[in-house]
């Protein structure tokens, strides 16, 4: 998972860490090249709580709580207001507002432009 933002607050199963660049290396979460105390299990749920450039998930629902640059899990829904790339998921619906750039889904429902 890697996430970049303008130091919005982002939610990662119920922590709340802010950064510029927020990833995951095995199960820890890295902020700014800081190694963060305990571990994560299982599918990853983010939220940035505000605006980011982008977000990447491998395992896990997305929301952006505010405009996106752009957009990616493989498997997980997405929940965003407008995105100014791309969305892209192959296993979840995607539900946000404006896209600048296209969105996909192999097997969920998409709801765009609102």
């Amino acid at each position: 998972m890697k996430i970049t933002s303008s130091g919005s607050s982002i939610t990662i199963d119920g922590r709340t860490f802010s950064g510029r660049n927020i990833s995951i290396s095995g199960n820890k979460v890295v902020i700014d090249g800081v190694t963060q105390d305990g571990e994560l299990v299982g599918p990853i749920s983010v939220t940035v709580n505000g605006n980011c450039e982008s977000v990447e998930n491998s395992t896990g629902d997305v929301t952006v709580n505010g405009v996106a640059g752009q957009v990616r899990t493989s498997t997980g829904d997405v929940v965003c207001g407008n995105v100014q790339g791309d969305v892209t998921t192959s296993t979840g619906d995607v539900k946000c507002g404006t896209v600048s750039g296209s969105v996909r889904s192999s097997t969920g429902d998409i709801i765009h432009g609102r």
